[in-house]
Order: structure tokens, then sequence, then C-alpha cells
């Protein structure tokens, strides 16, 4: 069982070949975000807390079912970035994160019955080239509805890939599910080969 209404989430499991069904939890990651930057936590507990609370609230809608929940946090310096409201939130990302460095903090987490039963974090760092403003005009009207469906207004697995200069870290956690490590841990839970 998913708890996302993620679609890159969804394509990296059905790559995959994994057979699950799809059941977003609603939960207010707002309130989670800023109660995790209130106290001083890291990017990293903040973004496995979403992750859990999502699962754990799926969770119990499905008896028995291994439910898996993630989340990811953008961080560049001191910023959680979000995903944008509008082309113009899209921009304003865009300028803060060109030239710079930014790390994308992926959590995922699995919840049988309430009880959480394994989680991982990863962290890559992305590095994005000094393009100008002439560049996000086009960069956001080439990319349109989709800017605004991730954090940071890019989609590695399409025309976001023209912003960086850098990448390092997991491909699959860049997208929003670190699957490797999943899928180690549903073969020793039972899951079969392909």
């Amino acid at each position: 069982m998913l708890a996302s209404a993620s679609s890159a989430r969804a394509q990296v499991l059905d790559g995959a070949g994994i057979p699950y069904l799809r059941d977003p939890a609603s939960i207010d990651e707002g309130v989670i975000k800023a109660a995790f930057r209130a106290k001083g936590a890291t990017a990293a507990a903040a973004a496995e807390a979403l992750a859990r609370a999502k699962a754990e609230t799926v969770s119990k809608r499905h008896r028995g079912a291994l439910v898996v929940g993630a989340d990811q946090i953008l961080e560049c310096g001191d910023a959680w970035l979000g995903k944008p409201a509008d082309g113009e939130q899209a921009a304003a990302h865009l300028r803060t994160l060109r030239g710079r460095t930014h790390s994308l903090v992926s959590a995922v987490c699995v919840v049988r019955d309430g009880e959480r039963t394994w989680r991982h974090v990863e962290t890559a760092r992305l590095t994005m080239w000094g393009f100008d403003d002439a560049f996000i005009e086009r960069y956001l009207e080439r990319a349109g509805p989709a800017a605004l469906e991730s954090l940071g207004a890019y989609r590695l697995e399409g025309l976001g890939m023209q912003l960086f200069s850098d990448i390092q870290g997991d491909f699959f956690a860049i997208l929003g599910l670190p699957l490797l490590p999943l899928l180690a841990f549903l073969r020793r839970n039972g899951w079969g080969e392909v």
C-alpha cells in the first residue's frame, strides 16, 4: 500500500514491477514541518516524521497491510523549500537555488497495523548552474504545470535536468522514493522475486 498521491513515486514502483494499491494520506504537512522547525530539528528528522505520519494514517484503514509512506524536504542554507504554489513562487525558488548546492532529503517508512517496521532516510546533493532570469522564464514556460508539482520547481526525470551542473546521490531518492533500500526490506519480509 502506498500512502502517497505522488505520481513520481507511483512511477518508481511501477517501473520496478512492485504491485501496490495507492491510498494517499490526508495529513497537515505544514503543521508537522513548522513544529520540527520550531524545535530546531533537522530536515531528515522532519522528513522521516512526515513519512511515518502518512504511513500510520493509512495503516489505520488497511489492517495487516504493509503501508509505505514517503516524504522529501529540500534544504538550501537555512531554508526548507516546498512545492511552489504558483509560477511566481516557482521562479523565486529557482532564483534561490541557482548557482548553489542544495540537499534533497528523502525518507521512507513502512508501517503495519500502526507499528513502524522499517525506515530509511537518504540525502542527495544537487548543484544548479548560475542561469539568468530569462532562462528561468523560458524553463517555467516549457515545464508548465509540472514545475508546480515538485520541490524546487523541478523534476529531474524531465526538463528539470537542464538546471543542474552536478548531482550526487541516488536517483530514486531524488525522485522521492529510495527504491533500492525499500526493495531490500520487502525481499527480507516475504515479497517475492520478479
